[in-house]
Parts: structure tokens; C-alpha cells; sequence
């Protein structure tokens, strides 16, 4: 039976199967037409790229032009000249006829060396801080809170100073130091230890922790998928201490187990042999890592109350001890919001190094600053300066993002 519509309901017919019927295709433009917007937005991008490419260009000639008529030389060739100075801290041999890049490098791995470890401190001090912020205990939480408002408020640069003018003037002159356990010496002129006598031992020792550290990771991991499916505690702790030091101690017995140590001994005027660790270096690491622990346990504290109040709630109903709770449901999810401002703290401890210049250690910002002192190579020092903390502060972000990336949520 076919239907029949009236005259006045043929127009919305009309119209419905207009809707309903296939359309054609809009008309394709060209790539290389003015009207496509993706070819338009390659000019203007390509515009734009040369109008940076030509300022830069002016602007290096004008310079390069400028220090031709006042005779002052440029380039880079300094870097392969004697260098002509010495340097008070070094992690490697380096005398004052070594060239120039030596002396960078020189900077540069105290520069790093600074950074790495003060990274790690202000970490573990910054997170015991932050969760301390949550204790039961009132004195503890106010000793916290304390810590955290006096060392965020107070300038670094006065940290720095503070802990160098500590070292330097309350401690005993390096002829008459504070003797601890018979190898170790503490004075004005910083900490002196005894150091082992590198023999093969010691590199298979190393093996051995990092054989330590991969069996750690595969621990975790394997306790972990337990959780998950059975719901019994993760154990940790004791395993991985264990595994560090039985693979650490199997590589040192491998190795033929040395046990040679070099001494430091008292000498006429200061401490010789041994390890040492310059008050310079110990004010830069211990004010940098305090200063820098007080931001990261605002942010630990942050990332902890960002976590839904009944998460904790819900642990606390299956029997978790406090411990058990933070260790195992607030900080995991906590650390989703800790790590992309942690990553910001730590770029801000690197380039706050540079400050170390002010009490005389030798970082590359104070290398460099003699070497222009002697060259007149203002720019090319500052350029290298700048790439140095360009690359070190790209190559942090890097790592930190990757973390980033495995911490977080995996959405299907």
C-alpha cells in the first residue's frame, strides 16, 4: 500500500530526502593553491623562518664587524691554546699547560658533579620533609613546616655564603683538624677521607651493583603483579638492600677482594693524600640541596593532598598501617602530580650552580670568567656557558619526561 501526502506535506518530503541523499565531494584545491590553508600556512611559517634566519645574520655581522674596527679578536681557536692557569678542584689530571677546552671540561664535570648529587639529596631530604608534613606527631610536623618556610624564604645566595663563611671560619685551621676514626680529617680545609687504591675488584664490584640494581627493578616488578592479584604487602626493603649488597660483594670477590686503601696524612702545613672535598664544594652542595629540599617537599606535600581523600580512607578500612598507606596507595598516585614540578626543581638546582662562582668554586660559569679575563673572548665564553646549561637542562627535561610518560596513567 503506497502512502499518499498531501500537497502541503510534498515540500517537507522534498526536503527530507534531500537531507538523506549523498552529497558530492567538495571540490579538491590544490596543494600549491593560495586557497588551500595548509600551503598558506607553509608560506607564512617559511616567511618567518627567514626573517629570524636574516636578523640573526644581521646581527652577527654587525658584531663581527664592530670587534674587526676595535681589534678584538674572535672565534674559537683559543680553545686548543695553553690555558696558563690552574685550577683547585679537578676530577681528572689537569695542569695550568693544558689548553682551554681542558680547563672547560674541567669546569663542566664540577659543574655536573654538583648537580647529580645535589639532585639526589634535595630528593630524599625534600620527600622525608613532605611526608613528614603529614605526621601524627605535632613536633614533628612543626619541625617540618619550620624548615620548609626558613630555607624557601631565605636566598640562595646567602645560603651559599652562610654554609662557606661556617667552614671557613668556625672550623679548625687544616694544621690542627678535627680527627674522626683515624682516617678522617675535618678542618677549614675541608673533609679528608681514605680512598681505595683502584684495582680490578673495584670494577667488578660495580658491575655487581648494577647487576644489584636490575634484580631490584625485576623484584619490584614481580611483587607488585602480586599485589595486584592477590592483594598480600609488597616486600622491598630488605630485598633490594640484599641484592645491592650480595651483587656488589660477589663483584669485589670476583675481583680478587682489594682492600688497599691510601690515607690521608698530616702534613706540615695541611692534610696530603686521601680524598678530600673542598669547603667550596661542600658549602655549593649542602646549600644548594637544603634550599632546593624545601621546594621539593611543597611539592611532595602538594602531590600527596592532591590525592583523593578516600584513597586514604579506603586503605585505612583494609588494615594498612600509616606507613603501609602512604608507602603504598597515597605516594603512587601522588607521584602522577610530584613529577613534572619536581622536574622544574631540578632544572632550577642546575642552573642555580652557577651561583658558586660567588665563593670561588671552580664551576664552568668561574672558568670560563678567567678565561675571558685572558682571551677577550667574551662572546664565545658566554655561548659556551649558555650551551653548556642548555644542553644539561634539555637533557634533564628529557629523562624527567620519560618518567613522566611511565608514571602515568595508561588510558586504552
Amino acid at each position: 500500500m503506497k502512502l499518499q501526502l498531501s500537497d502541503s506535506q510534498q515540500p517537507y518530503a522534498r526536503s527530507a530526502e534531500d537531507m538523506i541523499a549523498p552529497r558530492a565531494a567538495p571540490p579538491r584545491t590544490s596543494s600549491w593553491s593560495w586557497k588551500s590553508e595548509a600551503f598558506r600556512s607553509k608560506i607564512f611559517q617559511g616567511f618567518f623562518v627567514l626573517v629570524l634566519i636574516a636578523v640573526a645574520a644581521y646581527l652577527i655581522h654587525n658584531t663581527t664587524d664592530n670587534m674587526r674596527l676595535r681589534g678584538i679578536q674572535s672565534g674559537y681557536g683559543f680553545l686548543i691554546q695553553p690555558a696558563g692557569f690552574d685550577i683547585g678542584e679537578t676530577m681528572f689530571a689537569y695542569d695550568s699547560g693544558d689548553p682551554y677546552w681542558k680547563a672547560v671540561l674541567v669546569g663542566l664535570s664540577n659543574t655536573v658533579r654538583v648537580a647529580l648529587l645535589g639532585i639526589i639529596l634535595a630528593t630524599i631530604i625534600g620527600t622525608a620533609v613532605g611526608i613528614g608534613r603529614f605526621s601524627r606527631n605535632l613536633l614533628l610536623r612543626v619541625l617540618c613546616q619550620a624548615y620548609v618556610e626558613f630555607f624557601r624564604n631565605v636566598p640562595v645566595l646567602l645560603q651559599l655564603l652562610m654554609w662557606y663563611l661556617l667552614l671557613t671560619e668556625f672550623l679548625p685551621a687544616p694544621n690542627e683538624p678535627w680527627v674522626f676514626g683515624g682516617g678522617f680529617y675535618l678542618s677549614k680545609g675541608g673533609v679528608s677521607f681514605p680512598l681505595p687504591q683502584w684495582a680490578l675488584g673495584h670494577g667488578t664490584a660495580l658491575i655487581g651493583f648494577l647487576a644489584g640494581l636490575i634484580a631490584v627493578y625485576r623484584w619490584r616488578q614481580r611483587q607488585f603483579a602480586r599485589f595486584e592479584a592477590t592483594g598480600q604487602t609488597p616486600k622491598l626493603l630488605l630485598p633490594a638492600f640484599g641484592f645491592l649488597v650480595g651483587g656488589t660483594l660477589a663483584g669485589w670477590l670476583l675481583g680478587g677482594a682489594p682492600t688497599a686503601l691510601r690515607y690521608p696524612e698530616m702534613g706540615t702545613f695541611a692534610i696530603d693524600g686521601g680524598g678530600a672535598l673542598t669547603p667550596e664544594f661542600l658549602a655549593v652542595l649542602i646549600g644548594l640541596t637544603l634550599y632546593t629540599a624545601g621546594f621539593i617537599a611543597e611539592v611532595v606535600r602538594a602531590g600527596i593532598q592532591a590525592v583523593p581523600r578516600g584513597q586514604g580512607e579506603a586503605a585505612q578500612s583494609l588494615g594498612l598501617s600509616p606507613g603501609q598507606e602512604m608507602r603504598l596507595v597515597l605516594l603512587p598516585q601522588a607521584l602522577r602530580v610530584i613529577i613534572p614540578p619536581l622536574t622544574s626543581q631540578y632544572l632550577n638546582l642546575t642552573k642555580n650552580s652557577s651561583l658558586a662562582v660567588a665563593i670561588g668554586y671552580p664551576d664552568v660559569v668561574s672558568i670560563l670568567n678567567t678565561s675571558i679575563n685572558q682571551t677577550g673572548r667574551a662572546v664565545e665564553c658566554i655561548s659556551i656557558i649558555m650551551i653548556v646549561y642548555l644542553t644539561t637542562s634539555l637533557s634533564t627535561s628529557a629523562l624527567m619526561n620519560w618518567y613522566n610518560a611511565r608514571a602515568a596513567i595508561q588510558e586504552r
